[in-house]
């Protein structure tokens, strides 16, 4: 046979074998789509459908049923840019169903997988958090075992992904414990060493030996105690802060040293008044210090008991302003027909008077406000992390006061924080990165009351989702950021 000929039928044989593979992946998972009514809002269905995605993703099934979840992101992509090009309605509501149908599967799929290999998830989970990512080829090596293991799962062999799931959990296990001892532990010994450098054992002598004896206690923990994971991420945490707080305790003794003890207390003073004048508080200099901060922790309780009855009341009001819209409308003897119709123009003139009133809340530097069909993004570009952490610094309270205003003006609405990073360093770490950040200004809104926990989704996408090209120092600066998108509650005709 001449090499021509039997190139041709490897080809062919590749093919078919690419056939079988792709038959075998779907195999046990047939896939079922609903037809939409033509009656349903075509860009609710792509919001609501948005959401869903970005909570299972949140919840890892982007991981546990990749390929499933893959065409689900297809699928929502393709009805966005139908929404956008104004495609027929029909097309639109096809591609909703079928991203519907296939999210369905993924979550099914990843539903199995948890039951099927909870050690080897769990086991990942707690690398991640130890920030794994960062040993590179070492932790990518480790995840390409896991997706040998779910993608067993996609193509229904259980039992395979069961018999290697302890070999992919023990392999997680090591790389956690390879990464808390490099990352947290070797970053105590280096600030540490810094401190003691700059001389600072002997100017906080009892913060530099705190931090000596909580390194020593960690370290000895993780040795000897490889599996009890919460205690060790406790302790090296611990050892962590103690690590840190040796600059600040030092910078503040220095600060202090050439005080007489009347400076002293009045240093002190000045602090606490500082914070009461913010609080609004009666100034209560004249009364011992134990006084003055009873007062200040007093005022913040009065305020946030204020802050709550006014939510309560802003809600009853709008209620109020509502009913009395309707009742309006139906003692104008007005068809159902025009009553909804000019309620969709009032809904819709309230939203962009809201809009207008939000986009002046920000400076241009501070953030970008912008319409998007029936939701409103706020896209921050004056949110700045330090690198490679995802702790909020106080200079960005005030911005993010301002988006909890913007949030407010919609009532309750559905949130999404999103997450973003430029395409630098493996995707991996940027996906976790971006999830710790995104994550933590939802920490920030829950814990401030702007939104119960429920309405709120954090969703880290790492660089999938740029809005500026990575090749240039500016682009990837527009795309290390936070976009808040909020979607209104659609209230329902009685």
């Amino acid at each position: 046979m001449n090499s021509p000929s039997r190139n041709r039928i490897n080809l062919v044989l590749s093919l078919l074998a690419a056939a079988v593979f792709m038959l075998t992946a779907c195999a046990g998972h047939q896939l079922e789509v609903t037809p939409i009514s033509k009656s349903e809002n075509p860009q609710q269905l792509v919001n609501d459908l948005d959401n869903d995605i970005a909570m299972a993703r949140k919840n890892q099934v982007n991981v546990l049923a990749p390929t499933w979840f893959r065409r689900a992101e297809t699928s929502l992509n393709a009805a966005k840019a139908g929404l956008e090009k104004g495609s027929l309605l029909s097309d639109i509501l096809e591609d909703v169903a079928s991203a519907r149908a296939q999210l369905q599967q993924a979550e099914a799929i990843a539903k199995t997988a948890r039951s099927t290999i909870p050690d080897a998830i769990k086991a990942r989970d707690l690398a991640r958090q130890a920030g794994a990512m960062n040993l590179g080829s070492e932790y990518t090596a480790v995840e390409y075992s896991f997706l040998d293991l779910t993608g067993a799962i996609e193509k229904n062999d259980l039992a395979y992904a069961k018999r290697r799931q302890a070999a992919v959990a023990e392999q997680y296990r090591r790389i956690e414990l390879r990464s808390i001892k490099i990352q947290t532990i070797g970053e105590v010994r280096r600030l540490i060493d810094e401190a003691r450098k700059k001389g600072q054992h002997r100017i906080a002598p009892q913060s530099f030996a705190a931090a000596q004896e909580k390194l020593t206690e960690a370290d000895n923990f993780i040795t000897e105690n490889p599996y009890q994971k919460e205690k060790m991420h406790q302790l090296a945490a611990e050892a962590l802060f103690m690590a840190r707080r040796i600059n600040p305790v030092a910078v503040e003794t220095e600060k202090v040293d050439d005080m007489d003890p009347e400076q002293i207390v009045l240093w002190a003073e000045g602090i606490l008044h500082q914070t009461t004048q913010k609080l609004g508080a009666p100034d209560m200099r004249d009364h011992a210090f134990d006084e003055q901060l009873e007062n200040i922790v007093a005022t913040i309780s009065a305020q946030q008991a204020d802050h709550e009855f006014m939510i309560e009341n802003s809600k009853k009001q709008q209620d109020q302003i509502e009913k009395l819209q309707k009742n309006i409308a139906n003692l104008e003897g007005q068809t159902i027909k025009e009553q909804k119709e000019k309620e969709r123009l009032l809904a819709e003139k309230q939203f962009n008077e809201k809009l207008s009133s939000i986009q002046h809340y920000f400076k241009p530097h501070e953030a970008e406000v912008y319409k998007k069909q029936n939701q409103v993004i706020i896209r921050l570009k004056a949110m700045h992390f330090p690198v490679g952490q995802s702790v909020i610094l106080p200079e960005n309270y005030t911005l993010l006061s301002k988006v909890q205003s913007a949030i407010r003006t919609f009532g309750e609405p559905d949130v999404i924080i999103g997450g973003h990073t430029d395409s630098t360093g493996s995707e991996d770490l940027n996906e976790h990165l971006s999830q710790q950040r995104a994550d933590a200004v939802r920490q920030y809104f829950v814990a401030n009351e702007t939104l119960p926990y429920e309405k709120i989704i954090a969703v880290g996408y790492g660089s999938m989702r740029p809005i500026a090209s990575n090749a240039t120092q500016s682009g990837r600066a527009m795309n290390r950021r936070i976009d808040i998108i909020i979607t209104p509650e659609v209230k329902q005709n009685q």
